[in-house]
């Protein structure tokens, strides 16, 4: 049990109803988890306020209510503390709660559009690989050291977030890698967090759902940076023009890296094959089996970072040289066929124009590129005629599908999408509702030595339709099919 006093300190706290000196079992924002002397912090969320289940939270047993607003009857037995922002107070309830874990290792943010996922997961390769304890926060899975955990949100809640970082120092963790999305800065999930250092991908159009226009989104990932401690490092990719915005109020350390512009990390594609990079990282050459321009930045970014956290420049290339590609990022397969299969997440339409430009610099263009690209439900309408436009100027052909509808109607979102395609483009799509008819129907129209980029969900293994979720590998899938056209 803990002491409410103690767990809210540095809450920023309007008015307190009642005794804070009173022990609490646990802090929960969800109602239903709600037990006998347990502390409920009420939420105005974007669809459900928890201040309407205040009632229902006491009726469960709980001794504290920490609310933006006081409820007009106030229970006899019951402490009620009112602040201005429900979710910044539970980040730094939660922080206070489980004994302030990101104290006690080095942790690092990366945020950005494009990225996230491949340079978390890749940093805690390679210091793996270079024999520490690791942690990872990120959109595919969260690890503590050894320990896989299946992971929900990219960011995680701060309950969640403070839990396996107090999990993490159970184990000896020295380093945790966390993706930092813009819902999870805007909801103030990292608050209370003490970072030592920050990485910034790239900026370009998503979520415009739900910041509204650019300029927020732009600001809500500079936030992250503003909030970093003076001692931390601030790392920022100059080629991106929002890159130096980051830095612009930020206390901590600057550094820059780049493939076109002056920088204090460089990199330089030498090669670029289906079977990796051949770069030139500060004047030395190192070979990594990740592809593309798009992951030039990756490993630079992650070199960087290693060298900012204290590991030796040469150790440091020796370890890209070992890295494995993440799953469902640029994840590939060749058939007995000769047939290409590229799997990405690629879900955006700067990460959708990266990854066909990289296919087309790649191949020989004596070969088809057929894609298979849709779009979520339920998010950034803007978006769908931009995919579309991309996805038909630089491929042979593309077969437009579902990706996950969620609540919307996939033939609705189709149409979104084959708003884009310039008429001249329009012979080289065609449009099938149904994902796993797309792939096949992809893997059919191939010959030898052709390419198919299945793109959207990566390594998402489910598809959501109308609130049920369904068994859905799209890497399973085109294998599955491209095994049978060998029979």
């Amino acid at each position: 049990m803990k002491v409410l006093k103690d767990i809210l300190y540095k809450v920023s706290i309007n008015a307190v109803v009642g005794d804070t000196s009173v022990s609490i079992n646990a802090v929960h924002f969800d109602s239903r988890q709600i037990a006998e002397n347990d502390l409920f912090v009420a939420i105005s969320g974007t669809v459900v306020d928890g201040h309407d289940y205040i009632g229902k939270a006491i009726e469960q047993g709980a001794s504290v209510i920490l609310c933006e607003t006081m409820p007009r009857v106030l229970e006899e037995g019951v402490t009620y503390v009112e602040v201005d922002n429900s979710n910044k107070a539970l980040a730094v309830l939660a922080s206070n709660y489980y004994g302030s874990p990101s104290e006690n290792l080095r942790l690092v943010g990366v945020t950005g559009t494009n990225g996230k996922t491949t340079v978390a997961s890749l940093l805690y390769q390679l210091f793996k690989n270079a024999g520490y304890k690791v942690g990872l926060l990120s959109t595919v899975k969260i690890l503590v050291d050894n320990k896989e955990y299946k992971a929900t949100h990219t960011t995680p809640d701060s309950l969640t977030i403070n839990k396996y970082l107090k999990d993490m120092n159970a184990e000896g963790v020295e380093f945790c890698f966390m993706e930092v999305s813009s819902h999870g800065i805007h909801q103030c999930r990292t608050e209370g967090l003490v970072f030592e250092g920050g990485i910034f991908t790239n900026l370009s159009h998503d979520h415009l759902d739900y910041h509204k226009t650019f300029a927020e989104y732009r600001d809500v990932k500079k936030a992250f940076f503003d909030g970093l401690p003076k001692g931390a490092f601030a790392l920022t990719n100059a080629d991106d023009k929002n890159g130096a915005i980051m830095l612009q109020n930020t206390k901590a350390k600057k550094y820059t890296y780049a493939l076109k512009s002056y920088a204090d990390y460089k990199v330089q594609i030498l090669e670029n094959q289906l079977g990796g990079l051949l770069l030139k990282v500060d004047d030395n050459e190192v070979w990594t089996r990740l592809i593309g321009n798009f992951n030039a930045y990756n490993v630079l970014a992650i070199y960087a970072t290693a060298e900012l956290l204290g590991l030796e420049k040469f150790e440091i290339l020796r370890l890209v040289s070992e890295l494995e590609s993440v799953s469902g990022r640029f994840q590939y397969l060749i058939s007995d066929e000769k047939i290409t299969a590229i799997v990405d997440y690629a879900h955006t339409p700067d990460a959708l124009k990266n990854v066909l430009q990289t296919i087309n610099s790649i191949r020989t263009k004596n070969e088809e590129l057929i894609t298979v690209v849709g779009c979520g439900g339920d998010r950034d309408k803007t978006k769908r005629p931009k995919m579309g436009h991309i996805a038909t100027e630089l491929s042979t052909k593309v077969i437009f599908t579902s990706d996950n509808p969620r609540s919307e109607d996939p033939e609705e979102i189709l149409r979104d999408i084959e708003k884009g395609v310039e008429p001249q483009n329009f012979k080289k799509s065609l449009t099938i509702s149904d994902r796993a008819q797309a792939i096949k129907t992809a893997c059919q129209l191939a010959q030898p030595n052709d390419i198919i980029l299945i793109a959207g969900k990566g390594h998402e293994t489910y598809q959501e339709i109308k609130g049920e979720r369904f068994d859905f590998d799209d890497f399973k899938t085109v294998q599955e099919y491209l095994k049978q056209l060998q029979k």
